[in-house]
């Protein structure tokens, strides 16, 4: 197998994810089988319980592990389904050691940072590697050089490159900023961080130079002395309006080859005709579709911020270019709709996606009620859902008490509560990866216009959920219209609702956003853009 590092400098949130991702797709593209794996440097086990405004979206796999964002990024790029060998959090890898040492694997040694947190790291990537048949494993290292948090990472690479140097490369992706007070694009930033590489016995292969614009000659000159790069390795990676698009843009520059000619490899073929397609068709879309998100994890000071949702964010677009219409996504705080939902008239479709707790949640079901009303496409999205079910309790079944247990555990008509066997794992405080996580199969009812846009009899799809609707008001709601289109094969649990007489009116209670892929969007999602590009907004 070849390795290849992926790290990052000078900022945080450069793109480490998308770049990995665009890398992979091209290798693979090359006709080479591909391992991405993510090395996270934060202590928690997994991002199972990190606050997401904090760290972004919590992304599920198939096999339950909660992970980082950048998983999602590198399913949607390669249209391959990851699982727990793709993501390591120093954490976990701390965890495993001293569990062996617990346990005298180690026979009684001295059990050092360096090498066994080190062996511990390249082992996990080798077998991220094997799992998969992979031809080349590409790892993603969290956090930016010169900091302590991902050193060991680092020192792992260094290793790893000292007993198999021709089979290791590292590709360093950085950022050259354009002060507003000067207007001139500065490269000193961007020479700092790869000393700090230098600095932990490392030299770049390849630079990705990032910035808001395309990096010209004179300052692909100054990074190509000051770091040792030939200027055909230093690869220019200015902001785009798409960033499916990326992966082209490298192809053009020549990175596939460059990449595959340092390795000692040679290019197999080139596959990217239909994701070049899918880029073109979304580029060419003219007409609006608008969309309203309505949450609480997207605010942090003065600024907005996206990768809460990411992947619904994601799933909206793929579904849009599919359909041929451009989407102009507003993010709408829940705690401003309580008193004027009407602002919801201006949006052709609206979605209320997963979260957890109390804060803002009137403002949700206001939400809800508005667009069922008013005959606006709606989307419930796991929360989202379980909202829909509060509200149409409310207003419609005349339950005026009705709510989620989760919010108030004395409600006289408890239309969400918590599933069995999650009671005892919160009275012992057992958080961590501890919710009904990952792939599970639904059944789908005939007849449905979830049925009919799926086309197929089952679904299986990614949760994360420790409540679910109430059984015991589930006639009442499908008497009155609000009928459950996908369960359980058991008939224990409530998968899929809809609503009669809607243009559209769903909701999940997984998360279909999470198995939304470019080439091939979510049908849930599907319909609701369908039904949104019909809607003629206020």
């Amino acid at each position: 197998m070849k390795y290849i590092f992926v790290s990052g400098g000078v900022i945080s949130g450069i793109g480490k994810g998308i770049a990995t991702a665009s890398i992979a797709l091209l290798l693979k593209a090359a006709g080479y089988r591909v391992a991405p794996i993510k090395m996270d440097p934060y202590l928690n086990v997994d991002a199972g319980t990190m606050n997401p405004i904090e760290h972004g979206e919590c992304f599920i796999l198939d096999d339950g592990t909660e992970t980082d964002q950048d998983l999602g990024h590198y399913e949607r790029y390669l249209g391959e389904s990851l699982n727990k060998n793709n993501i390591a959090t120093q954490g976990a890898i701390y965890l495993s050691v001293i569990s062996r040492e617990r346990n005298l694997e180690y026979d009684g040694a001295c059990v050092d940072i360096v090498t066994y947190i080190t062996e511990e790291i390249l082992n996990r990537v080798k077998h991220a590697g094997k799992s998969k048949n992979a031809d080349i494993v590409i790892v993603e290292i969290g956090g930016t050089a010169g900091e302590y948090q991902n050193v060991l990472f680092l020192e792992a690479n260094r290793q790893l490159k000292l007993k198999r140097h021709d089979d290791v490369l590292h590709i360093h992706i950085t950022y050259l900023p354009i002060p507003g007070s000067l207007g001139e694009m500065k490269s000193k930033p961007a020479q700092m961080s790869v000393r700090d590489l230098n600095a932990v016995g490392i030299q770049p292969d390849i630079i990705l130079a990032r910035a808001e614009k395309p990096v010209d000659a004179s300052r692909v000159k100054k990074l190509s002395i000051s770091t040792g790069l030939e200027p055909e390795d230093i690869i220019s990676a200015p902001d785009v309006k798409n960033v499916y698009s990326v992966p082209l843009k490298f192809e053009e520059q020549g990175l596939t080859d460059r990449i595959l000619g340092k390795l000692g490899l040679k290019r197999k073929e080139t596959d990217l005709k239909e994701w070049r397609a899918f880029v073109e068709s979304s580029e060419k879309a003219t007409k609006t579709v608008k969309i309203g998100i309505v949450g609480k994890y997207f605010t942090t000071g003065d600024f907005t911020l996206m990768d809460s949702y990411i992947s619904v964010l994601e799933a909206i677009k793929h579904a849009s270019y599919k359909v041929g219409v451009k989407p102009e996504i507003t993010w709408i705080d829940a705690s401003k709709l309580e008193e004027s939902p009407q602002q919801l008239a201006k949006f052709d479709g609206v979605i209320v996606p997963g979260g957890f707790g109390s804060r803002d949640v009137e403002g949700k079901v206001a939400a809800v009620k508005y667009v069922r009303e008013n005959k606006i496409p709606y989307l419930g999205l796991c929360y989202g859902m379980q909202l829909a079910v509060v509200e149409f309790a409310r207003n419609v079944l005349g339950l005026k008490d009705a709510h989620t247990t989760e919010v108030d555990p004395d409600t006289k008509d408890p239309v969400i509560h918590i599933m069995p066997d999650q009671v005892k794992k919160l009275l012992k405080r057992d958080y961590g990866g501890t919710m009904r996580l990952g792939a599970w199969e639904a059944e789908l009812k005939p007849g449905s216009k979830i049925r009919a846009l799926y086309g197929k009899e089952k679904t299986s799809e990614r949760h994360r959920h420790r409540y679910e609707v109430n059984n015991d008001y589930r006639a009442a709601l499908e008497k009155h219209g609000f009928k459950v289109v996908g369960q359980s094969p058991d008939n224990k649990l409530v998968e899929i609702m809809e609503l009669e007489d809607h243009p559209y009116f769903a909701g999940s209670q997984f998360h279909p956003e999470l198995k939304s892929r470019p080439l091939d969007p979510h049908p849930m999602f599907l319909g609701f853009i369908e039904a949104a590009s019909k809607q003629k907004a206020v």
